[in-house]
């Protein structure tokens, strides 16, 4: 059975704000490198997007800051597809530091290629290792976290 790889990576000095924790913005860097993983896992690698300009454009995100993480701490991103159809894939990373979940970010990418770069559909080899994915974590379906709204 086939699944996605965690990405990692540890907290470095540069991305400390000026409260002594990971600033947010580095948060998403850190889950815009998940991203690519997982672009890279399905088919959409560099060596893809060179050939043929085909990508994934981040189109909605929601992240949840849930604790502070401090300098040199190992970040773990695991990631499941929430869902997808044609042109587009829905995202749910978690973002785990010590094995305690400190962050999490949902996101729905939109596919596109060409140029000018416009919506298409995933390339059949990429829509058969997304299904191909997706079947394999038939058993982890999409965390209760995602689909909320932000409200008062």
């Amino acid at each position: 059975m086939s699944s996605l790889s965690p990405h990692r990576s540890a907290v470095r000095e540069e991305w400390i704000d000026y409260n002594g924790h990971l600033s947010e913005a580095y948060y998403v860097l850190v889950f815009g490198h998940a991203t690519d993983q997982v672009m890279e896992q399905i088919g959409l690698g560099p060596a893809e997007r060179e050939r043929t300009g085909s990508s994934l454009y981040t189109v909605e995100a929601h992240v949840r800051y849930l604790q502070e993480v401090a300098l040199g701490a190992e970040l773990e991103v695991t990631t499941v597809i929430a869902g997808s159809a044609a042109k587009k894939l829905h995202l749910a990373h978690e973002m785990r530091s010590g094995g305690e979940l400190v962050a999490t970010e949902e996101i729905l990418a939109l596919h596109v290629a060409g140029e000018p770069a416009r919506a298409t559909p995933f390339p059949e080899s990429v829509a058969a290792r997304i299904a191909e994915l997706t079947a394999a974590g038939a058993d982890a379906p999409a965390p209760e976290w995602t689909g909320r709204a932000i409200r008062v």
